[in-house]
């Protein structure tokens, strides 16, 4: 039976010329047993007629937020959604969607789903090619959304470059795909992220640079593949919709929740920059400065303690099977490699994986949207090139799954937005 079967896909149609393979998709779709609810927005009826549309798909078109059956159509059909699929997505529509303008109905659907999105873009070449359109699908990757690139080949005007609509099977393919269950599936994992503030006084904390964007790209790319996610994090981010999400601020509230989550889970990744120290004791009130002499008062005595390191904890208690991945910020100008820097970690912590990257870059590691790091087990190392920190999750996942099949964690492809191949 297809994967299609019994599925909730709402087909969005934008208005470019590659609106006419909506039609063969919507076919293909229906065809494989998917429920098939179509969505076009105002320009894509210049170019497909909604009695075409309405024909060959499980229920008739929608076009406006306004004017539907359901009072509230945008999330009715967001809810009822297995997975949104917008073919062809237009420079304008992905602009909107990166940007939250939910002006339209189409709009409107996506940005109040939680169901996997799959944004099939189809333009010229120029407009495929402008930074605005760049950056808004690796915003929109970012995000956890799936793009499946535009072909090469003729283009309307008779134009020969990049930005043709991927066929319909391939775009059915990818769907497919999407829908089919994670290697992910039904592992139970932990994800720290963040960095821990150790309180001085009611105003002052020891804390670092990190910023907990590739611990929380680590959980939306788990969820993503069908984990269920336990998120302990410092961070103010965005979680994913279906993870449990622990909240906590110090090394101490940190250390709970991981031996809380770590009883049932089957994999814990230490992404976290957890504080090494800590004051011993922390001042009720602010700690006042001297009007004359600048000073302030108690920082002078300030003793540091330190912490109980919640990877070895978590190693040292685990369980048989359970598979422990840690992070390294190294800084090795200077100093030895950051392959063994990070081998290093792996033996001192007694770990399966170690992920180290160079924070003394511009380009990686804390405050930064990108990320390049070296993975290293006990069988071997891997380099992931510089890329966002969703794909760099990816790659982490990649090595975790092969772990627990068996398999050799660095005889893997990793593609550039995720993914082993």
């Amino acid at each position: 039976m297809s994967v299609l079967a019994g599925r909730h896909v709402v087909l969005g149609v934008a208005g470019g010329i590659a609106a006419y393979k909506s039609v063969e998709l919507c076919r293909r779709l229906v065809d494989a047993g998917a429920h098939v609810a179509p969505i076009m927005t105002a320009d894509a009826e210049r170019f497909v007629g909604k009695v075409t549309l309405s024909a060959l798909a499980s229920e008739p078109v929608h076009t406006s937020l306004w004017d539907d059956a359901e009072p509230i159509p945008h999330t009715v059909l967001g809810q009822r959604a297995d997975l949104v699929v917008v073919a062809p997505a237009t420079a304008r529509v992905i602009a909107a969607y990166a940007a939250g303008l939910s002006s339209d109905l189409l709009v409107a659907t996506l940005v109040a789903t939680r169901a996997p999105v799959l944004v099939c873009p189809a333009m010229h070449t120029e407009m495929w090619e402008h930074a605005s359109t760049r950056d808004n699908l690796a915003t929109l990757r970012r995000r956890g959304v799936h793009v499946l690139e535009p072909e090469s080949g003729r283009l309307a005007g008779g134009d020969v470059g990049t930005g043709r609509l991927a066929d319909p099977a391939r775009i059915v393919a990818e769907i497919e795909r999407i829908l089919s269950p994670g290697d992910l599936d039904g592992l139970r994992v932990v994800v720290t992220a963040g960095g821990t503030r150790e309180p001085i006084d009611a105003v002052r904390v020891v804390t670092n640079r990190s910023s907990g964007r590739q611990g929380h790209a680590l959980a939306d790319e788990a969820a993503a593949r069908g984990a269920k996610v336990t998120l302990v994090t410092t961070a103010a981010l965005p979680a994913p919709a279906t993870a449990d999400v622990v909240r906590v601020e110090t090394a101490a509230q940190m250390l709970d929740a991981v031996r809380a989550a770590m009883r049932d889970a089957d994999v814990l990744v230490m992404a976290a920059a957890v504080a090494d120290a800590r004051p011993e004791s922390a001042s009720q009130g602010k700690l006042k400065k001297d009007p004359t002499t600048g000073r302030i008062a108690g920082l002078d005595a300030l003793r540091m303690v330190p912490t109980t390191d919640v990877l070895a904890d978590a190693a040292a208690t685990r369980r048989a099977g359970q598979v422990l991945v840690g992070f390294a910020a190294e800084t090795p100008a200077g100093g030895p490699a950051l392959e063994d820097l990070a081998r290093a970690k792996l033996a001192r912590k007694g770990v399966d994986l170690v992920v180290a990257n160079d924070v003394s870059r511009p380009d990686a590691g804390f405050e930064t949207e990108t990320n390049e790091v070296v993975i290293v087990s006990g069988v071997g190392a891997s380099r992931v090139s510089r890329r966002d920190k969703r794909a760099i999750a990816a790659a982490v996942w990649d090595s975790v799954a092969a772990i627990r099949r068996g398999a050799d964690p660095h005889q893997i492809r990793h593609d550039l937005h995720g993914g082993a191949r």
